[in-house]
């Protein structure tokens, strides 16, 4: 028995647990210890943190209790004085390719926000900072880069944001405008526009003129853009009518090339966003290619002895039939050993060839094809095994726009900073020298980013870099990462429950990870552990 609050459980008979009754100090960290097999994870797990969990759930509306899972009662007869419960476990975290450390931990966020703030941007072209743009100098551009162009001049006064837009179309017809252009296509505003889907990402550009690009009509250009920039806010677009337009921006624009990259904010700086991914990964950062010594890894084989190893399962040996005219046309046999083919010969099995004016797709061709439009996940799975990802040749695997490349604070754009180790990550905002006015505008989101980076380093993954994939973590790393997200959460009178944090940790690493587990306990939470640790315990 304990004296003071505590958490006190009766009876616990859940899996090889026999009738156990103990209390448990509330606001202290207990260490739950004993040999493999003795029930200390089912007392920690199963049976406390389950009835918390479900306890929990069941307290909510039955609306949002559908939206959860809620877990079944444990054996036990009774247990009092039980908080709402976190569990952080030795598991993986999810398998998301775009969750990195930086995401799942919130740092990005905050880093988004910093660059978008205080980032200064430079040309993509030339590499000098970038400045703002006069109307003059945005007329010039157009002169210079359309003439003898029909060109709509728009306002964009919504870029790449949900939402029916009401507010934004009826405004525009009050102030006189004829037509808009929304989502790519040109629409009346004397008649009913077309209702927009509220949970659709959508883009709202008013026609402010079409004009014939000229000298001549330079002032009518001038006129046109200043219009535009008034209505959207500094910004005007600019193109052919039916295709994408040109931004251009009063802000953030090379004098000497002419590039403007826009309103920088902080989605601009996201990998997951169309307004801020490379658009040649979709801001993964790789891409997948066919590897044609995984294909064919012994071609001392022939076709017909499985020397091309995709045509082994999943019925796709129909492909054979077709492959089948191609041998005839390069005069070699099924028989024929792989390595004896020419190269002629074998550009042609994999890349394609013209027979009697008819495109043969070659096996790389076929087999893109069988993975866009199968159904089957284990099809798919079977053709993956023969790709491998290589680096964007876009954005060489930084994910982001050039545009948002090139925008830098201190010496590195957002996405060096997360290559970083944590270490050298917080050493570097820790180092950064701003003028006064970006020290006013960034001083609590840098003592954001600086705080979760050193919760990071005390739970010992000062060695980890922030974009690194979240389904490369090991199930420590994992946990270390969920714990040093709830310290940062700051939540008070939590049952945290965790699974021998301390694998994994190097022994001088240790001392920092209790002392991170007992700030969590300072924060007023009960801290329950399971572990070996000597340290620990």
């Amino acid at each position: 028995m304990t004296s003071g609050p505590a958490l006190r459980v009766r009876g616990a008979r859940q899996n090889n647990l026999k009738g156990v009754s103990v209390d448990i100090p509330k606001y202290k960290m207990v260490v739950v210890t004993g040999i493999s097999g003795s029930g200390k994870s089912t007392l920690a797990f199963d049976t406390i943190y389950a009835e918390g969990q479900r306890r929990y759930v069941e307290s909510l509306s039955a609306y949002a209790r559908q939206f959860l899972e809620v877990m079944d009662k444990p054996a036990v007869d009774s247990i009092e004085g039980l908080s709402p419960a976190i569990s952080i476990q030795q598991k993986t975290t999810n398998k998301n390719p775009r969750s990195t450390v930086g995401t799942i931990t919130e740092i990005y966020d905050y880093m988004r926000l910093l660059y978008a703030r205080i980032g200064k941007p430079h040309c993509t072209k030339c590499g000098r900072t970038i400045s703002s743009q006069s109307i003059d100098a945005i007329c010039d551009a157009v002169l210079r880069d359309m003439n003898g162009k029909d060109v709509l001049v728009m306002a964009p006064v919504v870029r790449r944001k949900k939402g029916t837009h009401e507010k934004t179309l009826a405004p525009a017809k009050k102030d006189g405008y004829a037509r808009v252009r929304l989502d790519g296509k040109i629409v009346r505003l004397d008649s009913a526009p077309p209702k927009l889907e509220k949970q659709k990402w959508h883009d709202v550009e008013i026609v402010v003129d079409r004009i014939k690009v000229s000298e001549s009509e330079r002032s009518r250009v001038f006129e046109a853009i200043q219009t535009a920039i008034k209505a959207a806010g500094g910004t005007a677009a600019v193109g052919p009518p039916g295709s994408d337009a040109s931004i251009f921006s009063q802000a953030n624009a090379c004098p000497h090339c002419g590039i403007s990259i826009g309103e920088m904010e902080p989605r601009a700086f996201s990998f997951n966003s169309p307004f801020g991914m490379c658009p040649e990964c979709s801001g993964l950062g790789s891409t997948s290619t066919y590897d044609a010594e995984l294909m064919m890894p012994d071609r001392r084989l022939s076709i017909m002895e499985d020397g091309i190893r995709p045509f082994g399962q999943h019925g796709l040996s129909r492909y054979y039939r077709r492959m089948s005219k191609y041998m005839e046309y390069a005069d070699f046999r099924p028989d024929t050993p792989l390595v004896d083919l020419t190269k002629e010969q074998m550009d042609g099995l994999l890349h394609g060839a013209m027979i009697d004016g008819r495109k043969f797709p070659g096996v790389l061709a076929w087999l893109d094809g069988e993975y866009k439009t199968t159904t089957i996940p284990s099809k798919r799975d079977w053709i993956k095994r023969f790709m491998r990802s290589i680096p964007c040749s876009a954005c060489k695997g930084y994910k982001l726009r050039p545009e948002m490349l090139a925008v830098r604070v201190g010496s590195n754009n957002i996405m060096e900073a997360c290559r970083m180790s944590v270490d050298a990550c917080l050493a570097f905002f820790s180092s950064l020298r701003l003028a006064t006015a970006e020290k006013k505008i960034g001083r609590e989101i840098l003592k954001e980013i600086t705080e979760r980076l050193e919760f990071l380093r005390n739970v010992g993954l000062g060695y980890i870099s922030l974009d690194r994939a979240s389904y490369t973590l090991s199930g420590g790393e994992s946990q270390r990462i969920r714990l040093a997200t709830q310290i940062g959460a700051n939540l008070t009178g939590v049952l945290y429950v965790l699974d021998e944090p301390t694998i994994g940790l190097h022994q001088r690493d240790n001392a920092r990870l209790i002392a991170t587990l007992t700030k969590l306990r300072d924060l007023g939470n009960t801290v329950l552990v399971v572990e070996h640790d000597e340290d620990t315990m």
